[in-house]
């Protein structure tokens, strides 16, 4: 477990998928992440799929691939490759285990930093091979909600900046697991949604709103709140278990979408997917501003 801080902060960061597991509020001494039982994971990154694939495959060059729910980073060992008193930043190269999934030679360098206001995420994307390369990228942070144990989960908002509402999401099918339909349908009248497990009870919330530079999830009960800039992502989804009423939501950014339900989809084609050149780097890069 990597561990930074900086005055006002102290972050958590596991090698095994680079997963952030706790960030810590050193003044007020509470911690912004989820860490029960209830779900198992705390902020998973999602690379080079998000969400599920139908079928679990994908098409590429006219041959089928298996891929699992949020690509395959969670299953890795990330190697450190820098390292200060206030952030880090963690690699994983293309193997032989990743190759099984998805045929590229590539790098993906994740970099978390502390600052004053909260904490960065950059993921840096490189295509190693000579051809396009196809991917989706995002970002999995579970908050807890209550913030420091402040109110209920009801008592909270999320604020959409940057557009104004209404707010629309992605209609949902579960066949158990949940896929696009490719219909909207609409979240919220305006551009603030109010929590509450109801709206959860369908599945994930992918908004479709194109725009959106920031989110903001807080109550008028607690001065603590999360704000995450995301405005290098083209899209961000809401999620908390829709079978239990757990105290966490995530704010995920991500570049990307799970698959409209049907068949495996060519990935050179598919909806929200990047195509990065041969030997090219792309950055998509975030920030939480907590207080």
């Amino acid at each position: 477990m990597i561990k930074i801080e900086n005055a006002d902060f102290r972050a958590e960061i596991d090698e095994h998928g680079a997963q952030l597991t706790h960030l810590v509020n050193k003044q007020a001494n509470f911690d912004y992440i989820w860490n029960g039982k209830e779900w198992g994971k705390h902020a998973p990154v999602l690379f080079p799929a998000i969400g599920r694939s139908n079928d679990d495959k994908y098409v590429l060059d006219g041959k089928t691939y298996e891929m699992p729910q949020h690509g395959f980073v969670s299953d890795q060992d990330l190697t450190v490759t820098y390292q200060t008193e206030n952030a880090v930043t963690l690699e994983l190269k293309a193997n032989e285990a990743t190759k099984k999934y998805y045929p590229f030679d590539f790098t993906l360098a994740i970099t978390f930093t502390l600052l004053s206001t909260g904490l960065s995420l950059s993921f840096a994307v490189t295509n190693n091979t000579d051809r396009q390369m196809p991917y989706s990228i995002g970002s999995h942070p579970a908050f807890n909600v209550p913030i420091n144990g402040v109110a209920k989960f009801n008592n909270y908002r999320v604020k959409f900046a940057g557009i104004e509402g209404p707010i629309n999401d992605y209609e949902i099918v579960k066949t158990p697991n949940p896929y696009r339909t490719g219909k909207e349908e609409l979240l919220t009248e305006n551009n603030e949604l109010a929590l509450n497990y109801e709206t959860f009870k369908p599945g994930l919330r992918i908004i479709s709103n194109p725009g959106i530079k920031s989110i903001k999830l807080y109550s008028p009960l607690t001065s603590h709140a999360v704000e995450m800039d995301i405005s290098q992502f083209k899209n961000v989804c809401l999620w908390t278990k829709e079978d239990e009423d757990c105290a966490f939501l995530c704010m995920e950014p991500f570049n990307g979408f799970p698959d409209v339900l049907g068949e495996p989809v060519d990935w050179m084609k598919k909806e929200g997917n990047i195509i990065l050149p041969a030997h090219e780097t792309k950055v998509s890069q975030y920030e939480m501003h907590l207080s």
